[in-house]
């Protein structure tokens, strides 16, 4: 090939490859690193500005076994809220979860809680057979039941998934669609429309980002 046959290939090349392996790039998230925003209220203290945090829990998930604060320390979170009789959203809900998994089942200190709002009738039992069905992993997406009261104040004042008012009685209720994505510091840094793949596709390429920001920050750490 002569050199003015290379320089063709050259230029046609540029057109037509290089705005593919762009286009993917963004699409992955891997070529960009644009923060994301941290929700919720912020105030300063001592000159530092201290954000909304998810605070303090406890759970049982579909295997007996206690998920609390300490035990997911360090974990960046997927979390959402359902209840295993529903048949509208929670079964797509569910099915964008399972997707989830599949992108994260060997990324470390990555879990999805899923926690129940009907928790008088999905025990642990019944949860467990809920997990069975989507293919939960264990140790990597938790089902979780406790006290009802205790589970619509972390919905509300911890996640942020509901506005109305309501004290965890026997005549309230929370049906939502929301994804949450929570930093290893449970700062609260997307929500999602649990239902669409497209906002799911969004919390995929978001929670790569967020990873990234994880990764970076240690570095800074060890400088």
């Amino acid at each position: 090939m002569n050199t003015r046959g290379l320089k063709t290939l050259i230029i046609l090349f540029c057109i037509l490859i290089v705005p593919v392996v762009g286009f993917f790039l963004l699409r992955s998230g891997t070529n960009h690193f644009k923060p994301l925003p941290i929700y919720g209220e912020r105030y300063e203290e001592a000159g530092d500005t201290v954000y909304h945090s998810i605070g303090d829990f406890s759970f049982t998930n579909q295997y007996g076994e206690t998920v609390n604060s300490e035990t997911l320390k360090g974990n960046i979170k997927i979390v959402d809220f359902f209840f295993v009789d529903c048949e509208t959203i929670c079964p797509k809900m569910s099915s964008q979860l399972k997707r989830v998994q599949e992108k994260i089942k060997t990324v470390k200190n990555v879990v999805i809680l899923s926690h129940t709002v009907n928790p008088e009738a999905d025990s642990v039992p019944v949860l467990f057979r809920y997990a069975e069905e989507y293919g939960a992993i264990k140790n990597k997406w938790h089902l979780l039941t406790g006290d009802k009261k205790e589970l619509y104040r972390i919905a509300r004042e911890g996640y942020l998934v509901s506005a109305l008012q309501g004290d965890g009685g026997p005549d309230d209720f929370i049906h939502t669609e929301l994804f949450v994505l929570v930093d290893q510091k449970n700062r609260i840094r997307g929500f999602y429309d649990g239902t669409s793949a497209g906002a799911v596709d969004t919390l995929i390429d978001e929670l790569k980002v967020l990873l990234k920001e994880e990764i970076a920050g240690e570095k800074k750490k060890r400088k």
